[in-house]
């Protein structure tokens, strides 16, 4: 028998839009995502991590219950999400090198891809001027892929699968160029090729140890190491 919770113990009309905008966002194929952003961690000599753009903050609390000392860094005045020791405020567009510095290891996954292509270069540059040993980014991957998953069992049978082909060939259409949460751009496009990113990447900086993908949200992440001699690192 289901009992009704008494008026004075109601979830407020906010939690409730809270609660229903988590499950939204967070589908199976995002929370695969956001867990690989914590597993890349394992075998780097990290231990405090800057987190730029953690939104929900489920990558946050990830780290914290992982061991991981996290301060996050995003545009809005937020308090710090569960888990993290401290915000930063900061436009990454406008990022300077003091503002991201003091940490092992800098995680901007789905970040670059909302601000515009030409403005990453100053971002990578700033993070490696920071003087920060590692860096792990993730963006959209839309090259060429084909990908199935399928499980069955006597009382169940799923299936998913997708395929991208063709992007290559395409220009990738902003659909509002002011919106911070609009894309501006995507790996796999015409004008930016993953060889493109990696271009940039190193040109900032920064030197390529790791590239790997995740399957379902369609992502590349690259692992850094920053490449810049110590002695000039901390400064711009």
């Amino acid at each position: 028998m289901l009992h009704q919770v008494p008026e004075d113990r109601a979830a407020p009309p906010v939690a409730d839009e809270q609660r229903r905008r988590w499950h939204a966002y967070y589908t199976e194929k995002r929370i695969t995502h956001q867990w690989f952003q914590v597993h890349l961690l394992r075998d780097l000599p990290v231990t405090d991590i800057l987190e730029v753009g953690p939104y929900w903050g489920l990558v946050t609390a990830m780290l914290a219950n992982a061991g991981y000392r996290v301060t996050t860094l995003d545009v809005s005045p937020m308090p710090p999400p569960l888990g993290a020791v401290g915000h930063v405020q900061a436009d990454i567009r406008a990022l300077k090198p003091e503002q991201c510095a003091g940490h092992d290891a800098i995680i901007a996954c789905e970040v670059l891809e909302h601000i515009h292509w030409p403005q990453v270069d100053g971002v990578l540059a700033a993070m490696a001027a920071s003087g920060t040993p590692w860096l792990i980014l993730s963006v959209p991957f839309e090259g060429t892929q084909f990908g199935m998953n399928l499980y069955w069992n006597r009382h169940v049978f799923r299936r998913r699968s997708f395929l991208r082909k063709l992007r290559f060939l395409k220009r990738f259409r902003i659909r509002d160029h002011e919106d911070f949460d609009a894309h501006k751009w995507e790996v796999g496009y015409r004008e930016t090729p993953l060889s493109a990113l990696r271009e940039k990447v190193e040109a900032a900086g920064w030197r390529i140890e790791r590239q790997d993908f995740t399957a379902d949200c369609r992502s590349v992440f690259l692992v850094c190491r920053n490449a810049r001699p110590a002695a000039s690192a901390a400064g711009p």
